[in-house]
């Protein structure tokens, strides 16, 4: 087997090995000389745990198992860690504070902001696979996952894996998902997914619908304006919106603090701070939901609109918010109300499916969409977990570090 596909880093430089955090982007150089592999013959590999995806939930779990002793090998179709991340808009930042997003065993670097960004989450995750020295097989597209004979059977483009554990870890944002429109064929404005957006200089001085008010579309929408384009917004269904902070504490933390209430209890003790931060957003075009953010997240498993400026552009006059889209035409657009406006380009943040189901047979661990049925502990087929699906009131990256080790501490009880 070509050792080259293989992600064994042996120089450490950030997280606690020398604290020159300033190397991070440097921290890993990913190598992918194999690429005569496809036309080998297919080699078989025996391992304990398998994880697929090299994500923050897969190296989350790599690590944890690593600690544990278990021997354990991470599968990444892309060429780096951290994929999705890198893809994703330029201007992105966390959400959620860094004491409160760090993975298990290593905080992010003093001098990283509170919230950081999208680069700096990309160099903390190279510089956390090269602290634990992870196993990365790069390159390596999983086609099939099957349990056979007790034991999994992991089929790649050129490589079968067997495995007595399977952690799938491939993320919430796989497959990008674009609704149908009726005439959406004829519109000969530009339309793209939030996946492919990077940043707003390419819309400058143009009317740009974003679709979707979810906290992509929310922040796509400044980016927008802060590179001179004319942005607005379709929302189709009534919405919640929360503030970044409170009092300077971030708000995901006053989540973790009220997680043990139940939802409607934290939504009631919230709703009339809520009010006086964010105000009436129906004066705005925005429809508000009969029950708070914490009942929305629970019932509907989506975040509400973490506003970092939105509704201030919104308040301004600076987006322009519209029902959801009925129909397109040749340069313009219908709404759900019956109003038309014509646009020169549209960006669709729409969300993900997870699509798990593209190369997994245990039927019974998914639903319709792709989406596992459990995350972050053994599912219903024995030997095989999740991790990074369960969308949580107190962050996805917190949610991940607990789930890696209670992921790790049921693999390592079962080897016992």
């Amino acid at each position: 087997m070509c050792e080259a596909f293989r992600y064994r880093a042996k120089s450490h430089s950030v997280l606690g090995i020398d604290n020159e955090s300033k190397h991070i982007r440097a921290a890993v150089k990913q190598r992918d000389i194999c690429g005569t592999l496809g036309r080998m013959s297919t080699p078989k590999l025996d391992n304990n745990t398998i994880i697929i995806g090299a994500g923050p939930a897969g190296l989350a779990a790599g690590a944890c198992l690593k600690q544990a002793g278990v021997q354990v090998t991470i599968l990444e179709q892309s060429s780096q860690v951290g994929s999705v991340w890198r893809r994703h808009y330029d201007r992105l930042h966390l959400h959620t504070d860094k004491r409160n997003s760090e993975l298990p065993f290593a905080p992010f670097p003093k001098e990283y902001p509170r919230y950081p960004s999208r680069d700096q989450l990309v160099g903390y995750l190279e510089a956390y696979a090269q602290k634990f020295d992870l196993d990365i097989r790069f390159n390596q597209q999983v086609n099939s996952a099957r349990k056979e004979n007790g034991r999994w059977e992991i089929k790649t483009q050129d490589t079968l894996y067997h495995a007595s554990n399977l952690v799938i870890a491939t993320g919430y944002a796989r497959e990008p998902f674009t609704p149908e429109w009726q005439g959406r064929e004829l519109f000969k404005g530009k339309i793209i997914h939030s996946s492919e957006y990077k940043n707003g200089a390419p819309f400058k001085g143009q009317r740009v619908l974003v679709v979707g008010f979810g906290n992509s579309g929310g922040e796509i929408a400044i980016d927008l304006f802060e590179h001179g384009a004319r942005p607005s917004i379709a929302v189709r269904n009534a919405v919640n919106v929360i503030p970044k902070e409170l009092a300077g504490i971030p708000i995901l933390s006053i989540g973790i603090v009220q997680n043990i209430m139940p939802a409607w209890m934290a939504d009631a003790m919230n709703a009339p701070v809520l009010r006086a931060v964010i105000g009436d957003i129906t004066k705005y075009g925005l429809r508000k939901l009969p029950y708070g953010p914490a009942t929305q997240i629970k019932n509907e498993k989506h975040i509400p609109l973490i506003d970092i400026g939105t509704m201030k552009l919104i308040r301004e006059g600076h987006v322009t918010v519209y029902s959801g889209v009925e129909n397109f035409a040749e340069n313009k657009i219908k709404f759900t109300d019956g109003k038309e406006a014509e646009f020169d380009a549209v960006i669709l943040a729409t969300g993900y499916h997870p699509r798990v189901n593209t190369f997994l047979h245990e039927k019974s661990a998914y639903d319709e969409n792709g989406t596992p049925i459990s995350t972050g502990r053994e599912a219903s087929t024995p030997g095989l977990y999740f991790c990074g699906y369960y969308v949580s009131p107190t962050g996805m990256l917190r949610e991940i570090a607990m789930e890696a080790k209670q992921i790790s501490a049921a693999i390592k009880n079962k080897a016992e």
